[in-house]
């Protein structure tokens, strides 16, 4: 039994699942909404509304945290000049997720995730 156990697996060995989560948190932040499963919209969630969180604070710590979770300058940029400031009064939440059906080859649900 699963219980008490925490994330989804994917089917991927370690190295592969983390893989997949940054790119997709790299999409969301670039794109700022993206269309995948429900199961990958929901892992993602949590890690996209920490860097929100991080961005939100603006200091030098925050900045080498978010910068260690994402390897691209360019996207902590935007995190740091866009979404941040965007929700600073904003206590949490930061995305949203909306389901959108199933997916016609695998029968999959499929999501939307997106900043509010």
């Amino acid at each position: 039994m699963r219980h008490r156990k925490r994330g989804r697996k994917f089917g991927r060995v370690r190295k592969v699942r983390r893989a997949l989560i940054h790119s997709l948190i790299h999409s969301l932040v670039l794109k700022e909404k993206i269309r995948t499963t429900t199961a990958k919209a929901k892992e993602i969630r949590p890690e996209a509304e920490r860097l929100v969180t991080q961005a939100k604070r603006n200091t030098a710590s925050s900045r080498r945290e978010v910068l260690k979770k994402v390897s691209d300058k360019s996207l902590a940029k935007k995190l740091f000049s866009v979404l941040g400031p965007r929700y600073l009064d904003r206590p949490g939440g930061y995305t949203r997720i909306i389901k959108l059906g199933r997916r016609k080859s695998d029968n999959a649900p499929m999501a939307i995730i997106e900043f509010v």
